[in-house]
């Protein structure tokens, strides 16, 4: 598609069911559209607009009609991204979703992928699991869970709450077909792999590999400043750089992870987080941990749960998507959060939203 095909240009305004939106930039690009920050001028509310690309039709229905059935749920209460109106203009399909911060990605990114803490990751894993046990309830398969995927609300005033985006590729269990192609390569499940039943249980591997990464990388430390962190061996990065490349890890299940960690205090909660690992990653989906057992898990425990963050006020102007009423997962546990005395600063102005898929083909 050229860029002269792309009907939406900054500064002009979008005629919604909810409101006027005047598109103040575009946020980023990717396969099926582009990401747009927008003011809606009747409530003066920011929002992010996805606008999917011409030709893309098919995909903006299938992400509504997500969207449609998350909306069933509580968005705040489980982790999801918010979900307010779609509309179409012109021959663009736009859909509109509440404003958020910037992606983990981006986010490590910018702090020179500088490790997180147990505690952070602890937190993070929590939202996560929280968001998965509410996709089980509606039979929803997120099937793109990833860095760019998983969305900051805001890193100043909530630090490390964080919310699940991008539901482009997202099926009902039922409707997935067994030897189907999903997820991004590098965190794709074993069952997808071999070709073999599909079901909720694929989103957990994601999880449990974003997790053991961010685990390894705080117990060993980033690699050299010339190295790039990559799921190579030796061989492979010593033929890619032309250079002969030593594995600095003496590293080779869950349980040398306990021997290297360098905070001898923490042994306890790296044993925790050794298990709950072992469980998300079980290579037999039949034996992997669910998302309602792995919120039970002592790595949960071991510190006292933190107040549960208030639902944000809005003004009584502000327009809200309505949800049809629906049966919620009972007795959601509220989990730790990161210790904000602790937590890496995060400078950075608010400048990314709605993180538009940009691996998904």
């Amino acid at each position: 598609m050229t860029e002269s095909s792309f009907e939406v240009v900054e500064n002009i305004i979008l005629l919604g069911h909810k409101g006027m939106y005047f598109v103040e930039r575009f946020l980023g690009e990717g396969t099926f559209g582009k990401v747009a920050k927008c003011t809606n001028l009747s409530t003066n509310e920011e929002v992010a607009i996805k606008i999917i690309k011409n030709g893309f039709n098919k995909t903006a229905k299938d992400e509504i009609k997500a969207l449609t059935e998350i909306s069933k749920l509580d968005a705040h209460k489980y982790s999801l991204v918010k979900f307010v109106e779609w509309f179409h203009y012109n021959s663009h399909v736009c859909i509109v979703f509440e404003m958020l911060d910037q992606s983990l990605f981006d986010f490590m990114k910018d702090r020179s992928s500088h490790p997180l803490f147990l505690h952070e990751i602890r937190a993070i894993a929590w939202q996560l699991l929280i968001s998965l046990k509410g996709l089980k309830s509606i039979n929803l398969v997120h099937c793109d869970i990833k860095l760019d995927n998983i969305m900051l609300v805001n890193q100043v005033s909530e630090p490390f709450r964080v919310k699940l985006i991008d539901f482009g590729l997202a099926s009902k269990t039922t409707d997935i077909q067994m030897g189907t192609r999903l997820q991004n390569i590098c965190f794709r499940a074993p069952e997808v792999i071999l070709g073999l039943p599909l079901d909720e249980r694929l989103d957990m591997w994601t999880v449990g590999y974003f997790n053991i990464i961010r685990a390894m990388v705080e117990m060993h430390g980033m690699p050299d400043n010339e190295f790039v962190w990559k799921l190579d061996t030796p061989e492979q990065q010593s033929k890619k750089t032309g250079e002969q490349v030593k594995d600095k890890l003496d590293c080779w299940s869950f349980d040398n992870l306990k021997d290297v960690y360098y905070k001898q205090t923490k042994i306890k909660e790296v044993e925790q987080l050794i298990d709950l690992l072992k469980r998300m990653l079980e290579v037999d989906p039949n034996k992997r941990i669910s998302p309602n057992d792995a919120l039970r898990h002592p790595f949960f425990n071991l510190e006292k749960k933190t107040p549960k963050i208030s639902k944000p006020q809005k003004p009584a102007a502000v327009e809200v998507h309505q949800q049809p009423a629906a049966k919620e997962v009972p007795n959601v546990p509220q989990g730790p959060a990161a210790n904000p005395q602790e937590t890496s600063s995060n400078k950075n102005k608010k400048s990314l939203v709605q993180h538009s898929n940009k691996n998904n083909s």
